[in-house]
């Protein structure tokens, strides 16, 4: 998967809203859509109306983006989507919900979803007590997730979960703070999800391919 190496805060800036790609940057005034509430580039502050498919496409980058996932990743989410019963579109986010790297982060192991892909990644994870270092690791209804014991006071992680102490915990996961262990309790709904994207726009762009 090609690497996104660009400022991520141009990221928030076209999508004209905080898609929390940088953590504790976002909630302080540092935050660069807080500073300048334009798309980036010499056109950026005169926008002009979205057509259609502008519209369309602009709700895919931004769940996209928000779940720092790649175009061909994005797609096959869709795909497996698209295949099983059910609404299209809630199945395509609980399955984003559901990767291990968004799970980290929603339970407050990784300031944004990038820090917990590199938690994930370094072997600092476990999964029903079994090491998994796979970011896109679909967790599942009673998997349980916590830090490697041998991890525990790894200085990165120790500093992150103070931080995130009071964070609030999803209801699709039941969370044990005190020996920091959480257990998938239900599949996440479409209602579960914080981000401010048309969905039936994302269903709409991919049927015409």
């Amino acid at each position: 998967m090609g690497r996104y190496t660009d400022a991520v805060c141009k990221k928030c800036r076209r999508e004209g809203l905080k898609l929390f790609l940088k953590g504790a940057r976002c909630n302080s005034s540092k935050c660069a859509i807080d500073r300048r509430a334009f798309a980036p580039g010499q056109h950026g502050k005169s926008r002009s109306k979205l057509s259609e498919y502008g519209l369309q496409l602009r709700a895919k980058q931004r769940a996209k983006v928000y779940y720092r996932v790649s175009e061909s990743q994005f797609r096959k989410y869709y795909d497996e989507a698209f295949r099983k019963v059910g609404i299209t579109s809630d199945t395509l986010f609980q399955q984003l919900e559901l990767r291990l790297d968004n799970v980290c982060y929603r339970i407050g192991l990784g300031m944004s979803r990038a820090e917990s892909r590199q938690l994930v990644g370094y072997g600092m994870v476990q999964v029903n007590h079994k090491n998994v270092n796979i970011p896109s690791y679909l967790v599942k209804i009673g998997d349980v997730v916590t830090i490697r014991e041998s991890k525990k006071d790894n200085k990165a992680v120790t500093t992150v979960l103070e931080i995130n102490k009071s964070k609030v915990i999803p209801s699709w996961i039941e969370m044990n703070k005190e020996i920091f262990e959480a257990k998938i309790i239900r599949k996440p709904i479409r209602e579960d999800v914080d981000l401010e994207v048309a969905e039936n726009l994302i269903v709409e762009l991919y049927s015409k391919n």
